[in-house]
């Protein structure tokens, strides 16, 4: 059996995040009133494994993860690289290696694609990608479970994605054309998406238009999606103020989408520049059951990287 690797939403392809959203969705009402600690009735991971990776900042990949092994029965290993042997130049071949007698699944965040890849390339078990500078995977797999808890559907809804073309922008365009929903993609000029990941989403039948201008990509959209103008790593400077500003998702911006939309940020936030409070703490908002839903999805998710589901 091939090693399910989590790297991209294609690597699981439609299909499997399906059935990850559904087992997600499920686990979630069974646990409905429970202490956060109580382990699932049926322990599908007992004794598994978990090592965890960190090379950026972290608070809800580390504590959902976390969380998430232990509801399933298992147990997990942080590593952090500042006090792991990554951080004195182990390569991540030989880290794939160790990791790999000692964990049944890895989860890495990284500033570089190319360390999970190296790191999925060299393991004998399951690589989920927590997060690189090219894609957020997870993230995405939370998104989607709230739009169809919130709005009882995903096939067919309407998305836009109101800011920087970044790693959650990049997986936001390929389960767009994975799951089967329409999307509009607005960013400024020299901020836009990575054009290969775009590239394969449309030949794969994606419905998404990409435009400089928010308010055509706002308009009609029945959820919303924001991130941080800038991203960890990067330079906080004027010009990116600048380029950004007219981007804002602030009341006026969301009055033109639908009059029901749904509001989504992968967090933190902040707040001022890519959204206002009106809107973050407003009715249409769905961010906290968004974050919430990190610990739902990857449940899901690491069942399903063990072969459990799917």
């Amino acid at each position: 059996m091939n090693l399910r690797h989590f790297l991209s939403l294609a690597d699981a392809g439609g299909e499997a995040i399906a059935h990850i959203l559904n087992e997600a969705m499920e686990r979630k009402e069974l646990r409905a009133g429970w202490p956060k600690g109580k382990v699932d009735s049926d322990r599908p991971l007992d004794g598994a494994v978990l090592a965890m990776i960190f090379e950026k900042s972290s608070t809800r990949t580390r504590t959902s993860f976390d969380l998430a092994i232990r509801q399933l029965g298992g147990s997990a290993i942080i590593l952090d690289s500042s006090l792991s042997q990554l951080g004195r130049g182990e390569t991540i071949a030989d880290t794939a290696r160790v990791l790999s007698r000692f964990a049944d699944v890895i989860m890495i965040r990284t500033d570089h694609h190319k360390k999970a890849e190296e790191l999925a390339q060299h393991a004998t078990v399951p690589v989920i990608n927590g997060l690189t500078d090219l894609s957020h995977p997870c993230q995405l797999l939370a998104d989607m479970q709230t739009v169809i808890e919130k709005r009882a559907k995903l096939a067919g809804s309407r998305w836009a994605w109101i800011g920087d073309g970044n790693n959650v922008c990049n997986s936001l365009i390929e389960a767009a054309s994975l799951l089967h929903f329409e999307l509009a993609v607005a960013c400024p000029g020299g901020f836009e998406p990575d054009m290969v990941i775009a590239s394969s989403a449309v030949a794969r039948g994606g419905r998404i238009n990409f435009t400089h201008d928010p308010k055509v990509a706002i308009g009609g959209a029945e959820v919303v999606v924001t991130d941080t103008w800038v991203s960890m790593g990067q330079e906080d400077d004027e010009y990116r103020q600048e380029a950004f500003a007219p981007f804002q998702v602030n009341e006026g911006m969301m009055a033109l989408a639908a009059s029901d939309a749904t509001f989504l940020h992968c967090l933190p936030a902040h707040r001022g520049e890519e959204v206002t409070d009106a809107v973050i703490d407003g009715p249409q908002s769905a961010v906290w059951d968004e974050a919430e839903n990190r610990l739902h999805a990857q449940k899901a998710l690491l069942l399903w990287a063990m072969g459990k589901i799917g």
